[in-house]
């Protein structure tokens, strides 16, 4: 085609992972061009995802604070009450004024944006299909697909996003559920979960393992799951749901014990399937060119570059932590590697944050996965109960816990719950960074009084000379 365009770069999805490396490669000096079939840019996570979620979640928290928390400082309400629309209205516009700025930083660098379904014609040609149909054709030197992925099915249970939602339904809710079953005890089917039950819904976690948020440190979900409860989320454990049954009253589940039993029913209102997700990649071509495939996944080398030359992945696509974040290090990476630079993402030191409150957080390995590789280790903890700053904000559940190596010191590990876990964490991703060890922390002064001292004493602990407990 004599009127074909032309780049060095072309990305497929414009989620974390797929803007943020049209960014990197188009400060490179790559031409480049981003494909994507919602109206807007973003992806899932901006779009029904993680921005949308972030909002409901600090709404309900302001509610539930006016309405239950404000008294014991000395604050008191009446008439506090809930409008739902208005809280919605926020959280689209946290939405729009989000994914405005992805299109922004597109023009920005001079970014060519193509809406509408990417597909790899043959190497070095995208097909891209607008929403009539039409399609064009352009090349690239360099195809990186970085689609992300979807809602995980649930076998025997149908989503229609009205009674029974996924977590794009979830963030859609007309009204509050009287009652609602949360399929999944993971980061999802909680931070969702929460939102329901601040605002007034009965919230049950049907979860098919015997821990919630399975991968985080068991110390961590044991207080996490007892600090659930005390919020009012009932918990049912090593239960597996085989089906469902809708009507105008709402939804019936049945449940099974894991390891065999007699099945019992469950109804509620609204039932939210949140039992994980699965790479995206349904369109894409991708059997037509031999891009090799691994349970799902796009296998790509430790360059990101999958065994088709000039085609790359990135992000969920690829496996491993579906994290936003994560994707975007992985995209910066990818367009300093196609630049001849010498991109790389450290796997270890990627934190994994959960916005229930309290906030929980993670990096490195977990005291569970320490054991089982036989890795001598010591433990600091430091509880929020001990440090001033906690105490002031009312907030004393949660602790922090740094592991370090038994012979070097060094920070393999760290895991918070508590107020602000998300933002304490990153001062540890940075130390593991830098291979730092516990004492480096222990030994750095941290501003008083704040709750980053928790993280300074349990740095303290590890060495056995925590100061103030």
């Amino acid at each position: 085609m004599a009127d074909q365009q032309s780049f060095d770069v072309v990305v497929i999805g414009s989620g974390p992972g797929g803007y943020v490396c049209a960014i990197r490669a188009a400060q490179l000096g790559l031409s480049t061009a981003i494909v994507e079939k919602r109206a807007t840019l973003g992806g899932t996570c901006l779009n029904v995802g993680c921005i949308p979620s972030k909002a409901l979640l600090n709404s309900s928290h302001l509610f539930e604070e006016a309405g239950h928390g404000f008294a014991a400082q000395g604050i008191k309400t009446s008439g506090v009450a809930l409008d739902l629309p208005t809280m919605m209205s926020h959280k689209d516009k946290v939405v729009d004024a989000t994914v405005n700025g992805v299109d922004f930083l597109m023009k920005k660098n001079k970014i060519t944006k193509l809406q509408g379904t990417g597909a790899i014609k043959a190497k070095g040609v995208v097909t891209v299909t607008d929403d009539k149909g039409k399609a064009s054709e352009i090349a690239a030197k360099h195809i990186v697909i970085a689609t992300g992925s979807d809602v995980a099915p649930l076998s025997g249970v149908t989503i229609d996003e009205k009674q029974i939602v996924s977590s794009t339904g979830a963030l859609e809710l007309p009204k509050v559920p009287k009652s609602m079953i949360v399929v999944g005890g993971g980061v999802i089917g909680l931070e969702l979960g929460s939102v329901w039950r601040r605002l007034g819904a009965e919230v049950t976690v049907v979860e098919f393992l015997d821990v919630i948020m399975p991968g985080m440190d068991g110390e961590v979900s044991t207080m996490a799951k007892r600090l659930f409860e005390k919020q009012g989320i009932k918990f049912k454990l090593g239960s597996k749901v085989t089906g469902a049954k809708t009507a105008k009253s709402g939804v019936t589940l049945t449940v099974e014990p894991k390891a065999g039993g007699a099945a019992e029913e469950l109804a509620a209102e609204v039932v939210l399937v949140a039992i994980g997700r699965r790479p995206f990649t349904q369109g894409l071509g991708l059997e037509g060119v031999g891009v090799a495939m691994d349970r799902g996944f796009v296998k790509i080398d430790g360059h990101f570059k999958t065994n088709v030359d000039g085609i790359y992945a990135i992000g969920d696509v690829v496996g491993g932590a579906m994290l936003a974040h994560k994707a975007e290090e992985e995209g910066v990476a990818l367009a300093e590697i196609i630049a001849g630079q010498a991109g790389h993402v450290n796997y270890g030191a990627i934190p994994a944050v959960v916005y229930t409150f309290p906030e929980i957080a993670g990096v490195g390995k977990t005291e569970e996965q320490l054991k089982a590789a036989g890795v001598a280790y010591k433990s600091g903890k430091f509880p929020y109960t001990a440090n001033a700053r906690a105490r002031a904000m009312a907030a004393t559940d949660g602790f922090v816990k740094i592991l370090a190596d038994a012979t070097t010191d060094e920070v393999l590990g760290v895991h918070i719950i508590g107020a602000q876990a998300g933002d304490l964490i990153q001062e540890c991703v940075v130390a593991m960074e830098f291979k730092a060890a516990s004492e480096d922390i222990a030994r750095t002064s941290h501003g008083h009084p704040g709750l980053s001292e928790i993280v300074k004493e349990a740095a303290l602990a590890v060495l056995g000379r925590a100061l103030h407990i």
